[in-house]
């Protein structure tokens, strides 16, 4: 029994280290949210691969990413920076905005 638990300890760290080592190969794009904008407002990603988004909200209230295509949201405090992971998409057009700032932030990810 002490050896089957020490080969499932030693699958479960090189599980984990393959998937850091996945996660740091991924591009990353960045999004900018600041007075009620998007910098930029169109972001142009690869199709058919997966990639990390980092938001940061530059303030100076509260900002929320939101995409309901993509079943994505994140709600950012001022000066705070999150990440995304978004699993491979098709070619095409995919909306997002800033929730609090809805008339103003309005953006789009294109998967080329």
């Amino acid at each position: 029994m002490n050896a089957l638990l020490k080969k499932m300890r030693l699958a479960a760290c090189l599980m984990l280290v393959c998937g850091v080592a996945q996660a740091a190969d991924l591009p990353t794009f960045k999004l900018l949210i600041k007075d009620g904008r998007l910098f930029p407002e169109t972001l142009e990603v690869p199709a058919n691969t997966r990639f990390r988004l980092e938001i940061t909200n530059a303030g100076p209230g509260a900002a929320e990413f939101e995409s309901l295509e993509l079943r994505k949201e994140s709600v950012l405090a001022p000066g705070v920076t999150r990440t995304l992971v978004f699993h491979p998409l098709k070619p095409g057009r995919y909306p997002f905005f800033d929730d609090f700032h809805a008339k103003t932030a309005q953006g789009r990810i294109l998967a080329k």
